[in-house]
């Protein structure tokens, strides 16, 4: 409220009044008689004045705001708008913006008064109309005076407070009715305004071109050099006069600056990417650097603007050394006594656990990880750890963060386990060397926390135990032992039926676990069990018959209890009447035909992963696709998949179950089903060998009768419109491919052997439907004999926001020259768009490090002397000349760098072999660096000829 004083000494008078009423009733009563007396006022034939006007708004409006409706003086407030003098109309937008509703008949003559003081010469005039639209803004108000706003922020005659106030009003018109704006036109002077030299107007406008960007990024690319050029300042800067915050420059606006960075990628132009790069460098010296006040409030800004700058070097994700950097500050942060510090730390580390160049830094603090999971006292602190061990764990780590993982399970919070038994279930998935080690961690999940175990979960285990012999012995034997704890889980029945239905036979030559044991096991939880378990007991029997005639009858016996046969479930009698007819009537060569073992299932992605995605609090958003090499975890389970190392075993060479209606549970009856076991559904016969692409879930490609169209001879393509396509030469097989403001196209790839497997996500950026969605590949002409492609068809219609996967089987069969394009093409609104994006599909991809003593190296060097199996080539450096940087290009590139093996210390040496169908062609690379000319001679010899050069073009463009 305004102040009172002697100029509204009736507005006092009244509201003491109010605070001295004794009761509700009493300041009911003294409120009832004040409207009466203001009603007869602005009723009386007596004019009043602005400064009545004035009192008698401000008393309406502490009675509204006291809880009481006020149903009139609408017309009075809009009458002050008019007034030359602020206090009357500041009133006057006072009583609008909180009383006054966009349906209101007044509501066209606000607009119109509002347009007069946008007009006005008078600063404080324009800034009380331009925070009244900001505050009750609808898209009429966008529509009548949304050309105003512009004129008045980008004029160079308006006052640095009234652009403050233009820029966030121009912000709530572009959330009202963002159609309204032309990038175009407004672009270019809005990014002028973060060169401004009035801080608080760079912060305004900061803020809403953060917003205009989402709407139209290409419009808004120029604002990254004036962007670095205004942060670059700020961290130089010493003195700010006002916009020192405790010692700390502008920390507002360094956010939002940084902010506004991570909506684009890295700059080509050098001088900007450098600024940029000693910009984070200072604001991560200044986070070691002894503080300068001891209050919270200078340590927070000075760790927000450092979070800040750790969240845009991961989004770039191309400077190791910083990336380093950045794991050894948050390290430090995971003893802080703050929670909020500690729980920052634990979420950045989580998403640097992703990248290449600092998985092996985060994986330093996993004992400190280990111990937050252990000691923390905070929840969401916990869940951060576990989110993290999730992400960093790999091959070499994966029974110990296990482990750590099952302890912490027994004591987790209940709103939690579901997730932790998932995420411990992949886990032992995804990096198992020993299927009897899977099969015990899914066994513990389900004693320690059988409750809260996914169907999902019980379902993969008995999948895997189907299609690897190897473990079906040992799993019928712990299951069994299992069964004979005198608490067992509903959940573990199951499973034991369900194993020892198959592969009881296998320990029934112990007497200890002999067929009339394992049945008399089973059945003595029949009792406890729901009816759905009971369905799959019932199943078990009937195998169990097949398996061990000689306990026939024992079996039968139960089968025609009128326990089973007069059961109120309709499931459970039909299943004890037909199980009992078959075993009398069938021959046992009948018998054994229906009852055979379950085959192998064929490949589909882990449903356990789609049932993380729907369960887990820290997924990243749907359009983000999470950078990882081969060896390493995603943080969340967004399609993940990894390929295991030969000759060690990967579990995900197995089959799943895609949904619920799939299960086990739901096994079928002799009426409408030939397989009678307790199982999930037939599955067609097993592949010949294990397959690469069916380990990425869904039907193999080669069976999808509706093939995506190829054709042979490349058709032209930008190479500036895809300027991320160089960053999936070495150093990625996951990414955003190519984004613009309709469409986000990302990767995510893997390979093995002389297979691989793209899957290319089709994401809807803009508010409208992609219509008459087509895609084609092409593939050199002089390729088609050495590549063969495969893709799935997609559907023709991706909805806004939507998000669609499309998967692309790529086999080498011989050393391919071309990298394949694809051709995409669409409608929006009847207008067509269409692109032709180079796949990241080259030669290099099949390749795998070898290693070898620096005698063998040269050996094979000096036998490799005819001139077509060398190529040589010296090039100009475009990137800096880091060695650590350079090795890790290296190995992406998929060539094992071989250390101590050149007698000159800055040269490097590597070896691979190339993996296609028609056999393994070894390569062998030696890269000769000179820091003074800023050049490198790289040389590759290989026993293919043609290979050489084509593996020095590939590797000269990322270097």
């Amino acid at each position: 409220m305004p102040r009172t004083g002697d100029s509204m000494r009736g507005l006092a008078v009244f509201i003491a009044d109010i605070r001295n009423c004794k009761s509700r009733e009493q300041e009911k009563k003294r409120i009832n008689k004040e409207l009466a007396n203001i009603r007869s006022k602005f009723k009386g034939d007596k004019q009043l004045d602005g400064y009545q006007k004035k009192k008698y708004v401000c008393k309406l409006l502490f009675i509204f705001l006291l809880g009481n409706d006020v149903d009139f003086g609408h017309m009075e407030a809009v009458d002050l708008l008019a007034s030359n003098k602020y206090t009357e109309k500041q009133i006057g937008y006072l009583f609008i913006s909180v009383m006054m509703h966009h349906s209101n008949d007044l509501y066209k003559l606000v607009i119109e008064a509002i347009k007069n003081d946008l007009n006005s010469k008078e600063a404080v005039h324009i800034c009380l109309a331009l925070t009244c639209i900001a505050n009750i803004g609808t898209p009429e108000m966008a529509e009548e005076i949304g050309d105003e706003v512009p004129r008045i922020l980008t004029s160079p005659d308006t006052l640095h407070g009234v652009k403050k106030c233009a820029a966030l009003c121009l912000l709530r018109l572009f959330e009202l009715k963002p159609d309204k704006f032309v990038h175009s036109e407004l672009s270019s002077r809005l990014i002028a305004l973060l060169s401004d030299q009035h801080l608080g107007v760079v912060t305004s406008a900061c803020s809403l071109i953060q917003a205009l960007v989402t709407a139209s990024p290409e419009e808004y690319k120029n604002c990254v050099s004036l962007a670095v050029s205004r942060l670059s300042r700020i961290v130089s800067s010493t003195d700010l006069k006002d916009y020192m915050y405790y010692f700390i420059a502008a920390p507002w606006l360094s956010v939002k600056l940084l902010r506004l960075l991570q909506s684009y990628g890295q700059s080509d132009d050098s001088s900007v990417h450098e600024r940029l790069k000693e910009s984070l460098e200072a604001i991560l010296n200044r986070a070691t650097d002894p503080p300068k006040s001891k209050k919270i409030q200078h340590t927070n800004a000075k760790n927000a603007v450092l979070f800040e700058a750790i969240n845009l070097i991961i989004h770039y994700d191309s400077d190791a050394a910083l990336m380093v950097r950045s794991c050894n500050l948050l390290g430090g942060f995971l003893n802080s006594k703050e929670t909020n510090l500690r729980y920052l730390a634990l979420e950045s580390l989580t998403k640097l656990a992703i990248s290449d160049f600092s998985r092996k830094a985060v994986m330093k603090h996993q004992e400190t990880v280990v111990q937050a999971l252990k000691n923390e006292r905070d929840l969401s602190v916990r869940q951060r750890a576990v989110d993290l061990l999730y992400a960093m764990c790999d091959r070499e780590q994966a029974e110990e963060i296990v482990a750590e993982l099952l302890s912490y399970l027994e004591k987790a919070d209940y709103s939690i386990r579901e997730e932790l038994v998932l995420k411990i279930a992949i886990l032992a998935e995804k990096f198992a060397t020993d299927y009897s080690w899977y099969v015990d961690v899914v066994l513990n999940l389900i004693r320690i926390a059988g409750d809260y175990i996914a169907d999902e979960v019980w379902y993969r285990v008995t999948q895997i135990v189907i299609n690897r012999d190897d473990i079906q012995a040992y799993a019928a034997k712990t299951v069994f032992e299992a069964l004979q704890a005198p608490t067992c889980h509903e959940n573990m029945v199951k499973v034991g039926a369900y194993i020892l239905g198959e592969f009881g036979n296998l320990i029934a030559g112990d007497e200890r676990s002999g067929p009339i044991v394992q049945f008399k096991l089973l059945h003595s939880m029949f009792h406890l069990c729901s009816n759905t378990t009971k369905y799959i007991l019932l199943s078990t029997y009937i195998k169990l018959i097949n398996l061990f005639p000689e306990i026939k009858l024992d079996i039968e016996e139960v089968l025609k209890h009128d326990n089973q046969l007069r059961n109120s479930d309709a499931e459970i009698q039909q299943r004890a009447m037909e199980y009992t007819k078959l075993s009398e009537i069938a021959t046992s060569d009948l018998l054994a035909t229906v009852l055979e073992e379950m085959p192998q299932f064929t490949e589909r992605e882990s449903s356990l992963l789609a049932k993380l995605k729907k369960k887990s609090n820290t997924l990243v958003k749907e359009k983000e696709i999470p950078d990882t090499d081969n060896s390493s975890t995603q943080i969340v389970a967004k399609e993940t998949e990894v390929v295991a190392k030969p000759p060690e075993p990967n579990l995900l060479d197995l089959g799943t179950v895609e949904t619920p209606d799939d299960s086990p549970v739901l096994g079928g009856t002799l009426n409408n089903h030939s397989e009678v076991g307790p199982s999930p559904p037939q599955p067609s016969a097993p592949p010949t060998e294990p397959s690469l692409l069916d380990m990425f879930g869904g039907p193999p490609v080669g069976q999808d009768p509706n093939q995506v169209p190829i054709v042979t001879g490349l058709i032209p393509f930008d190479e500036a419109a895809q300027p991320a396509f160089k960053a999936f030469i070495c150093s990625r097989n996951n990414g955003i491919l190519f984004e613009n403001e309709l469409i986000q196209i990302g990767v995510k790839s893997e390979f093995l052997g002389c297979s691989g497997k793209v899957q290319v996500f089709y994401g809807n950026k803009s508010p409208l439907p992609l219509q008459a969605f087509t895609t084609k590949l092409f593939i050199g002409q002089n390729d088609a004999p050495n590549l063969r492609l495969e893709a799935e068809t997609v559907t023709q219609l991706i909805p806004a926001g939507a998000q669609i996967p499309q998967t692309i089987k790529a086999t080498a069969v011989g050393a391919f020259t071309e990298t394949p394009c694809i051709q995409i093409s669409f409608m929006v609104s009847g207008v067509g768009s269409e692109m032709v994006l180079r796949l990241p599909i080259m030669i290099n991809k099949y390749s795998k490090g070898t290693n070898m003593t620096a005698q063998d190296f040269f050996v094979r060097w000096k036998n490799l002397n005819v001139p077509a199996q060398e190529n040589q080539k010296v090039f100009k450096a475009t990137k800096p000349m880091d060695n650590e940087l350079v090795k890790s290009k290296v190995q992406g590139f998929g060539l094992q760098v071989l250390e101590g093996v050149d007698p000159k210390v800055d040269n490097l040496v590597g070896a691979g072999i190339i993996t296609t169908e028609t056999g393994q062609i070894g390569c062998l690379l030696r890269l000769e660096p000179s820091k003074a000319a800023q050049m490198y001679r790289m040389t590759v010899r290989s026993a293919r000829e043609g290979v050489p050069e084509l593996l020095v073009n590939i590797l000269s463009q990322d270097l």
